[in-house]
């Protein structure tokens, strides 16, 4: 969108000054959005304000769309895959963001179809298709022309093995080609009625491709495992019902003594990002007993309720207990970046999924 727009809508949802320390580098900025780094040490609220954990995402999204100009997986492309499900609660998100997922889509579009699967390209795909989609599937309520462009060019740079291209750098996003195939099985099942209406006989051979992909290629962790049960629940064909309760059944062993999930947990070392931050995570203080987090806290009850679980599980509301008890100040909830130890963009996602998941228990 115009430059002036993304301004008018970062002086809408700035932070509080109080939150604000000069001396900080921001974890996101723009105009006037200026988000403070995340950190372990920010004081916790003594009760959930849904009201600025929806600024700080309406911001980081905002901030990311006018000084990156792109689509990535740990921000807005979080943002587009989850914000517009709590339309029913919330209301619909800005327009702005779905403007800035259609621009990126004529940019995209643009590309040569060899250069769209090298680098981070094939995510920026999945992920302005999968926004889109969802946008439809809760804002809008039809399927719109962009999105329909949007998940044929996902197909149009499918690999032959059914998923996409990938980096394997920066877990948990852009780190396997796994995780891209889930986002993307997912975008093209929420799209309202895509998959039935389908008349192209090569395009739907990449759709059973991508479903044979996720059917017979083990997934790389429990991480991934996660993905697949959550991908799951909107293609009920994908998997058997005994393959989709032994999934419910890992989720719950995961399960924390505080009521919440970690992401340490979730993969060894070695198998995040072909094992390239194995080092750093082995040497962390807290490598034996990582504690549960924002992100995998919301992301577990997230994929268990749209699994069956009834909210009311004893165990679930230990789940919505740890939530409601850990966020901080600013409206995130912490969770420890896998990769480098300076933005910790996961505390993005580490907010997005938790407010869902309350959204999910009855429990905003």
């Amino acid at each position: 969108m115009p430059t002036r727009g993304l301004l008018i809508l970062a002086a809408l949802f700035s932070i509080p000054s109080a939150v604000t320390r000069a001396e900080d580098k921001p974890q996101y900025e723009f105009g006037d959005i200026r988000i403070p780094q995340a950190s372990a040490a920010e004081p916790v609220r003594s009760e959930v304000s849904v009201e600025h954990a929806l600024r700080y995402l309406d911001q980081g999204a905002a901030a990311w769309n006018g000084a990156r100009k792109c689509v990535s997986c740990h921000t807005n492309g979080t943002y587009m895959t989850v914000r517009p499900a709590l339309t029913p609660q919330l209301g619909a998100p800005p327009e702005a963001m779905r403007d800035h997922f259609v621009a990126q889509l004529a940019e995209l579009a643009k590309v040569e179809l060899r250069d769209l699967k090298k680098s981070t390209k094939p995510a920026q795909v999945i992920y302005t298709a999968a926004g889109l989609a969802e946008w439809d599937a809760h804002v809008s309520k039809t399927l719109s022309p962009e999105t329909d462009q949007a998940l044929k060019l996902m197909f149009a740079i499918q690999l032959d093995s059914g998923t996409w291209g990938t980096l394997d750098c920066w877990p948990p996003y852009e780190s396997d080609a796994f995780h891209e195939a889930t986002v993307a099985a997912m975008a093209m099942a929420a799209a309202p009625g895509w998959l039935a209406t389908i008349k192209d006989e090569a395009l739907l051979a990449r759709v059973e491709k991508l479903k044979n992909y996720l059917r017979t290629q083990t997934p790389p962790h429990d991480y991934g495992r996660t993905l697949l049960l959550w991908t799951s629940t909107r293609l009920p064909d994908l998997l058997a019902d005994d393959q989709r309760q032994q999934l419910v059944d890992m989720l719950w062993k995961h399960q924390r003594a505080d009521g919440g999930w970690s992401i340490r947990t979730f993969a060894t070392p070695e198998t995040w990002g072909s094992g390239n931050r194995a080092e750093k995570l082995k040497g962390e203080p807290e490598f034996a007993d990582p504690p549960s987090d924002g992100h995998q806290t919301g992301l577990a009850i997230i994929v268990l309720r749209q699994s069956g679980v009834p909210a009311s599980d004893p165990r679930l509301q230990q789940g919505v207990k740890w939530l409601r008890t850990h966020q901080q100040e600013s409206g995130r909830w912490w969770t420890r970046s896998l990769n480098t130890d300076t933005w910790h963009f996961i505390t993005y996602s580490g907010t997005a999924f938790p407010v869902l998941a309350l959204a999910l228990c009855d429990a905003l």
